[in-house]
């Protein structure tokens, strides 16, 4: 079986993203612009094309979202402004991704709407994984479970 480095993006203000390393090792962060760039930069030095060395495949996943009814237009703006931001930091370093729809990850792993749920069986999947945003936090961050669970199913999906 080949070597995959498996990323789960679940973009917005209170999202996060997770890096699902070949070797086993998990990133997993709150959205942050820069530490994206940055773990997107390590993925690709790992990642790229070399004729001399074996590297690892990358599957992606980036929730794909639209408008919720209720979002004003400058909210919608700026989800489309991260959600550009995103896409491009990933054509940047030749991160191939594919946007999948909520509907289609959670039914992996027989989710819902319900975040708390999704901390659960993020939870239950990777018991070692920090979840908090700071370590002042008290609370589990559903961004960065999510991101984790699109993580793994990109390992399980995404070629």
């Amino acid at each position: 079986m080949s070597k995959k480095i498996s990323i789960g993006i679940d973009p917005g203000k209170d999202g996060g993203f997770s890096i699902i390393w070949d070797n086993g090792l998990i990133d997993c962060y709150a959205w942050d612009d820069d530490a994206f760039v940055r773990a997107m930069r390590r993925v690709y030095i790992v990642a790229r094309p070399d004729e001399f060395l074996f590297r690892p495949k990358v599957a992606c996943c980036v929730e794909k979202v639209g408008a919720m009814p209720g979002q004003g237009v400058t909210s919608m703006f700026s989800f489309g402004k991260s959600l550009g931001f995103i896409e491009g930091v990933l054509q940047a370093y030749h991160i191939s991704y594919q946007l999948v729809p909520p509907a289609k990850w959670k039914k992996e792993f027989s989710l819902n709407s319900s975040k708390q749920k999704s901390v659960e069986i993020c939870r239950k999947l990777f018991p070692n994984v920090n979840l908090r945003r700071t370590e002042k936090c008290k609370k589990d961050h559903d961004g960065m479970a999510e991101s984790l669970l699109m993580a793994e199913f990109a390992r399980r999906r995404l070629s």
